[in-house]
């Protein structure tokens, strides 16, 4: 059945939901909730952005406004799993300021933190994806002192976020990780106690759970259509019933087979063999084995036979009722040399006996076959149809072997990991593959016979990868995409350095880099790039070592600030004014809608810490120069001359301590310490231009893979579908275990199936 139409059908059908009476169920006031209205410190009660209205002034000074545990439990419960959820606030930012507006992380690892940044003017949101952490940049200033309506609203990998009851943003992100697990804190205002503490005012924090909450901040905005996570949910309930198909299969499948064991189960600890019933340590003989009842189970062991060593003219025969050969004297007859009990069809049948051939009078049965499919088994007068089963006849084969039909007799045949006892393919005993080195234990294994088979263990700090293969064991992991090369030993990935591969080496800073003029060598974690400097950019073909850099010709394409009758002059990495004639050609510089005049300097007016001069009809804008051992220096602007203790930076890690303006990278951001406060904000990577990226554990930013399995970018299409190993068509997206092997786990990618083995679960079992 096509499942496209079907979902498409349900979506259309499928009336939106509006209304203003909202379930508790399906919204959260984050604000109410903590009853900011008692005595906190760093907290107090102040007039909202609406007459009577209440709002809270977050004041600059030590907090900690954070959720009590039951609250925390009870966000996250009804956050747990969703895939759609809005945000909302109104607040009112001190300008130039940084802080957290809601954050809910467990330690470092933070699953949803709305942030704005004052000193790069940025609303940042940070959440979890597969493990890793991610970040959106919304480039916005918040921190303006002024009030402003916020909502940023996930609808699985949709988002969007609104300013002012504006749409200002909507992009597709990787689905955050809902899968919250205990221990998760909420804290309004603060990431922490140290860090990310938000100056002004907040208001009507609130969690929304339905599509598009943020019609609950601006009713006027309508919602016309399904959101993403809408027709999600109907494709998960899709996969859901094919999951459900397969378990509820191999359910009965398993119950069958149990049904099948209890029919043939004795209550009593006994044992039962061909309706004759033996108690507990009672014995018996059976198909040439000795077998005891122990305690309900049977315990069976061949009969062991003595080696025979026969004269030239006897031969090891069978008898009739006897378990073991026996040496019998040989008949000569036509030619031929036959063992006693064979026989042999010339005028008459007749049978070799105690060294006579007698003749034995024998009625042979009535074939129904055709006379050409008549054929005379071996050592025997009656004939027989071609494919006649011999082994049902009867036949010596022990426990360990097999009869196998051949054309004209029945032959014993061991067993896969036995072999015949004396050249007696009849009875046959284990084959010990490790003694004999026809095993397949890999490297870092130790075989272990069994019967008619074995095993690989792994050594002393090895843990298991296969059924023969074992790896080394690091204990603590080797990080950054290091691998364990010998027990507690890492080798590390370029870029990376230390016991564990935990500390980044800085290619930048070590001078063993060389990128090319045009370009500057920036460092990552494990990685660098070669950025084009200013007054270059990327040609489009983009070279690792910035040899694509080429100039920006600000002339041609009019981003020059010459003014009047002043030329523009095209320079290798810049532009110059010239002024060949004119009256009007003065060196003056546009500016705010106005004009200075040339050799003019003044102070930015949003910007008290720039000086600005205007030469020749272009502006060149610089940080104010701070002299330390001035006492008058303006330490809002020269931040790196306060050597108060309050001015100083935490790490996040809690170990190190930072001056204004120092700058460190912490989890794939740029942190920085400006009076007391840390600012972070993602790592520049290089724009990719191919079909598939993944970013190797360690790493922050993605790297190019040929292979859909390695893609951690990929964008399903639920029209690309996978068939399983049961043949069950699986939706682009959909993950499932393969039916008989619990430790793999599947993936259908884009029509791609993607399978990975779980090493923990191949060691637990």
């Amino acid at each position: 059945m096509d499942l496209i139409p079907v979902i498409l059908a349900v979506m259309v059908s499928a009336e939106p939901v509006l209304g203003f009476g909202m379930d508790p169920n399906f919204q959260i006031d984050v604000t109410t909730e903590l009853d900011l209205d008692y005595a906190r410190t760093g907290v107090a009660q102040v007039p909202g952005l609406y007459n009577n209205s209440k709002a809270y002034l977050f004041q600059d000074v030590k907090r900690q406004i954070q959720a009590a545990p039951h609250i925390a439990e009870k966000v996250i419960q009804l956050l747990r799993n969703k895939s759609e959820f809005t945000i909302v606030a109104t607040v009112q930012q001190n300008s130039l300021t940084s802080g957290v507006i809601l954050s809910i992380h467990e330690s470092d690892l933070r699953y949803f933190e709305l942030e704005s940044s004052g000193q790069r003017d940025e609303i940042r949101y940070h959440y979890r994806f597969n493990g890793k952490p991610r970040t959106e940049v919304f480039p916005y200033r918040l921190a303006d002192g002024l009030w402003h309506q916020i909502a940023l609203s996930v609808s699985a990998s949709h988002l969007l976020l609104h300013v002012d009851c504006n749409k200002i943003y909507e992009r597709v992100i990787d689905p955050p990780q809902t899968n919250f697990s205990p221990g998760i804190s909420l804290w309004l205002g603060q990431r922490n106690s140290r860090h990310g503490l938000f100056k002004g005012i907040l208001q009507d924090v609130k969690i929304i759970l339905i599509p598009n909450g943020y019609i609950m901040q601006c009713p006027n905005l309508n919602r016309t259509c399904p959101t993403c996570s809408d027709f999600l949910n109907l494709v998960q309930g899709i996969m859901d019933l094919q999951e459900l198909l397969a378990k509820m299969t191999t359910k009965l499948n398993y119950a069958e087979a149990r049904l099948s064991e209890l029919e043939s189960c004795y209550c009593e600890k006994t044992c039962q063999v061909n309706r004759e019933v033996y108690r507990s340590t009672e014995s018996w003989v059976e198909k040439c084995k000795n077998c005891t009842c122990k305690n309900g189970a049977i315990e069976c062991r061949r009969v062991m036979c003595p080696p025979l060593n026969c004269p030239p003219d006897y031969r090891p025969v069978y008898r009739p009722g006897q378990c073991c050969k026996e040496c019998r004297p040989i008949c000569l007859y036509g030619g031929q040399k036959l063992a006693e009990g064979q026989r042999a069809l010339k005028a008459n049948c007749r049978e070799c006996r105690n060294r006579t051939m007698a003749i034995v009078h024998e009625t042979c049965p009535t074939l129904d076959c055709p006379l050409i499919e008549h054929i005379q088994p071996e050592n025997r007068c009656c004939n027989v149809c071609r494919g006649h089963d011999f082994c049902a006849e009867g036949h010596p084969c022990g426990e360990n072997s097999e009869c196998w039909n051949l054309n004209t007799k029945a032959v014993c045949v061991c067993k896969n990991g036995f072999t015949p006892i004396q050249g007696d393919a009849a009875h046959c005993e284990d084959k010990d593959e490790c003694a004999n080195g026809t095993h397949y234990c890999h490297a870092y294994t130790v075989c272990v016979n069994l019967p008619g088979a074995y095993h690989c263990d792994c050594r002393p700090g090895y843990t298991r990868v296969d059924d023969y293969s074992c790896t080394t064991f690091c204990e603590g992991g080797c990080r950054n995409g290091g691998s364990c090369v010998a027990p507690q030993m890492c080798s590390c990935p370029p870029g990376f350095t230390g016991n564990g591969c935990q500390i980044d080496i800085d290619e930048c800073a070590g001078g063993i880099i060389q990128c090319h003029e045009h370009a500057r060598c920036v460092n990552l974690p494990g990685w660098y790039h070669c950025e084009c400097r200013a007054g270059y950019h990327d040609n489009g073909s983009y070279s690792f070592t910035g040899e694509t850099c080429i100039d920006i010709d600000e002339c041609g394409t009019e981003t020059h600030s010459c003014w009047n009758d002043s030329v523009c002059v095209n320079l290798e990495g810049g532009f110059d004014c010239r002024c060949p004639v004119g009256e009007h050609c003065t060196g003056d510089c546009p500016h705010d809608e106005g004009l200075k005049f040339n050799r003019q300097v003044w102070t930015l007016r949003d910007d008290r810490c720039s000086v600005c001069s205007c030469q020749d009809g272009r502006i060149f804008c610089r940080r104010t120069v701070c002299d330390c051992h001035n006492p008058n220096v303006d330490l809002f602007c020269c931040s790196e001359c306060d050597t108060r203790v309050t001015s100083q930076c935490l790490h996040q890690s809690g170990h190190l301590v930072y001056r204004s303006e120092d700058v460190w990278t912490y989890n794939c951001q740029e942190c920085r310490c400006l009076q007391g406060e840390v600012d972070c904000w993602p790592l520049t990577c290089p724009v990719l231009s191919c079909e598939y990226t993944t970013i190797p554990e360690g790493q922050c930013c993605p790297h190019c893979v040929s292979d859909p399995c390695l893609a951690d970018n990929m964008v399903y299409d639920i029209r690309q579908t996978c068939m399983d190993n049961l043949g069950i068509s699986r939706l682009s997206g959909s993950i499932w275990k393969m039916d008989g092997t619990p430790c793999t786990t599947c993936k259908c990618k884009n029509g791609n199936i993607c399978c990975s083995v779980e090493v923990e679960c191949l060691y637990n079992n």
